[in-house]
């Protein structure tokens, strides 16, 4: 009996603590809905359409508001004014990495996405420098991109993958293109497929909310581990073989690279130039630089699928502009107005990240008259800047016109954010710009997409809407031209 009452007397308490915390805090936060103890709003988010969700509640407390995610207070910046204003207008403030319970288990705050502070800033730096001395946004890179979009298409031929992202940041990162039938290749890309669907899945959400849950409850969360850890052991593999191999004097990959540095370094006992750190960016690299660029290629042939009308005008502008004796290069992007804006326009409709990885503030900050103490976790809706009404009439209808003047000349729009903006806009852009531009126009160049059922039962929906933007399968036939 006695047991049964310190049990009683200690959930008290740990209610009344919470309600204390949620009272002080609430007060200088921005408004939002009122949270149970322990539980926060958790109850009133949908997690199968955390987006829709965030717009609903903007609806009633405004562009910047606060959710208690679990016990933990999350602002929420909703809507083109407001993200700009934080990620931009005090991009330094608003640059730490939020809390992400899952990835946080992974990286252990290493690598270049969910690091912090000066850990961060040297790896992003070394990053940047070493991915444009390889060739990103040079023509040596261009030539490997082109070279692997002729390999997809001879693979289309015969089949219907879609590995050619994954080979690019292969080669990129450790010198190595894949055969499409490797099975270890297979492998990595199965893996790397199930994890974002998973990631993005209610219960991982969940868990998000609840971190205990990782530890001591079963659940796909324990798949996603597994998988992350089948990766991380190839990629030791891979360095440990180029640490065998290196010669400093002709780096041949990011690894290389890497390594080089860290000898440079050795002698500073504080260096962030560790093996660990260069496995969870290397991983880091591999998995963005491979699922994200994949995942919008499926959902740009499903949209084109579904879309034939666009489809046709995007192919009269290829045998236009480029023909059909020669690999599209970069050179012709800006004389493909209508084909650039369906790419814009593919990225600006299914929102592949949805609401972004999550911020933190790195100082305490007087923000729109409220106060967000350091530390605090900030979700920035890019659902919401890409969807705005005001910048794109109709947002909810696939329409490249959105990235088109009167003139049909390509607009530009401060509102096209899929890769972020700020401080922490992905480091990958730039090869991610041009991968989807070469790779989808080698295809519709070489290949008429038939579906196998009528385009108005083609369904658009994401499959699963939580971390990423996920499209349902489908099937297609690629004809050749």
């Amino acid at each position: 009996m006695d047991a049964v009452v310190a049990l009683v007397l200690s959930l008290c308490c740990l209610l009344l603590l919470s309600l204390w915390r949620q009272s002080s805090e609430r007060a200088k936060l921005p408004p939002g809905p009122t949270p149970l103890p322990v539980l926060g709003n958790f109850l009133q988010i949908d997690v199968k359409d955390i987006s829709q969700c965030l717009t609903n509640f903007s609806k009633i407390y405004g562009p910047v508001f606060t959710l208690y995610l679990g016990m933990q207070p999350t602002v929420v910046l909703h809507g083109y004014e407001a993200v700009k204003e934080a990620l931009i207008d005090h991009g330094e403030e608003f640059a730490g990495r939020g809390s992400f319970p899952i990835f946080e288990k992974i990286s252990k705050g290493l690598g270049i996405v969910f690091s912090n502070g000066n850990r961060w800033k040297e790896i992003r730096r070394f990053t940047l420098t070493t991915l444009r001395n390889l060739g990103m946004g040079k023509r040596n890179l261009e030539d490997r991109v082109q070279e692997e979009a002729q390999c997809l298409v001879e693979e289309l031929r015969k089949t219907n993958g879609n590995c050619a992202p994954c080979n690019v940041i292969c080669f990129t990162v450790f010198q190595n293109r894949f055969d499409y039938k490797d099975q270890n290749f297979l492998n990595l890309m199965e893996k790397l497929n199930d994890n974002v669907r998973i990631l993005s899945s209610p219960w991982m959400q969940v868990c998000n909310n609840f971190p205990s849950l990782i530890d001591y409850c079963p659940g796909s969360h324990h798949t996603a581990l597994k998988n992350i850890e089948y990766i991380r052991n190839y990629l030791l593999e891979r360095i440990k073989e180029h640490q065998e191999s290196l010669n400093v004097a002709n780096p041949r990959d990011f690894i290389d690279y890497y390594l080089i540095k860290q000898k440079q370094a050795s002698h500073n006992q504080q260096s962030e130039f560790t093996l660990e750190n260069l496995a969870t960016t290397v991983l880091d690299l591999f998995a963005a630089g491979t699922e994200t660029t994949s995942t919008t290629l499926r959902y740009a042939l499903l949209l084109l699928l579904k879309h034939p009308d666009v489809t046709a005008k995007v192919q009269e502008e290829i045998h236009r502009v480029v023909g059909r004796n020669r690999s599209p290069c970069m050179q012709d992007r800006s004389h493909m107005p209508y084909t650039d804006a369906m790419i814009h326009e593919v990225q600006r409709f299914i929102s592949l990240i949805p609401i972004n990885l999550p911020h933190a503030v790195t100082c305490d900050i007087k923000f729109r008259n409220y106060i967000i103490p350091k530390g605090t976790t900030v979700i920035t809706s890019l659902t919401s800047v890409l969807n705005d009404s005001k910048e794109f009439p109709n947002p909810e209808i696939f329409d490249p016109g959105h990235f088109l003047d009167n003139n049909g000349n390509f607009k530009k729009s401060d509102y096209f954010v899929p890769f972020s903006t700020g401080k922490r806009i992905c480091a990958g852009e730039g090869l991610a710009r041009m991968e989807l531009f070469l790779f989808l126009t080698t295809i519709l160049q070489n290949f008429k997409l038939k579906s196998l059922v009528n385009t108005k039962d083609i369904d658009t929906t994401p499959l699963v809407n939580g971390f990423a933007s996920v499209p349902p399968k489908f099937q297609l036939c690629f004809i050749p031209v």
